[in-house]
């Protein structure tokens, strides 16, 4: 009776191998590099604001993806564009094809163009995570770099002309003259209100384009990158 007994956990045992094996690799394959479709660039190109236009920011976002072992998929930049100089109006809201959206821990961000933009997106500081699963550092941190380049208003859309430049003559521009409009992507800022919380649309650098003028107000030149299939 003992042995059958013993037998019957064997059984139990070898049985039961196959199925937690399988339900581990389940839980890598909804996280991990070839489910991530959301980041927050590492670092920025470099030259503050200027990062060669939309293809530039692009550029980067598709390589720091295939680093990370993403570089199958489509990535953008999340940033608009104003109609100036032969540029037309790009709608950041437009480019980063229609969700969801998770980070590399298989944590949804939005679900859909609208859930993005509405009050109950899922962007925080601990979900906001760079292309290799790390915490981008916000304004609790020593080194703030809660600036994120969006050059966009809120719902998504660019400014108009009229507006004044919103976006360093459209990326192309590292000096002390221009301005861009950043999202926090910690939302925290120096009041409660809803500016100053805005993943996308919080306020403007100070002090022009450059690498330098972008961190004195908190951030590196860093963008929001998403996949787009």
């Amino acid at each position: 009776m003992a042995k059958q007994h013993l037998s019957w956990r064997r059984k139990a045992l070898l049985i039961g191998i196959p199925i937690v094996v399988a339900a581990c690799a389940t839980a890598q394959q909804s996280g991990g590099p070839g489910g991530m479709s959301f980041f927050v660039t590492s670092v920025g190109g470099g030259k503050g604001a200027d990062l060669g236009g939309l293809a530039g920011a692009d550029r980067h976002c598709q390589t720091l993806a295939a680093a990370a072992g993403a570089g199958s998929k489509t990535w953008r930049a999340y940033l608009s564009t104003q109609a100036k100089d032969n540029v037309p109006t790009v709608n950041a809201r437009d480019r980063i094809g229609k969700g969801p959206w998770t980070n590399i821990k298989g944590v949804v961000i939005g679900s859909s163009v609208d859930h993005l933009h509405s009050a109950n997106n899922n962007v925080t500081k601990l979900t906001a995570l760079n292309e290799k699963g790390g915490t981008v550092e916000g304004r609790s941190d020593t080194t703030n770099r809660h600036d994120i380049l969006t050059g966009s208003r809120a719902d998504g859309t660019a400014f108009s002309p009229g507006d004044g430049d919103k976006t360093c003559s459209n990326w192309t521009q590292s000096g002390s003259d221009g301005v861009a409009v950043v999202g926090h992507h910690d939302r925290m800022g120096p009041t409660g209100d809803p500016w100053a919380t805005s993943w996308n649309s919080s306020h403007q650098s100070r002090g022009g384009c450059s690498q330098q003028a972008l961190r004195s107000t908190g951030g590196d030149g860093l963008l929001y990158c998403f996949a787009t299939n």
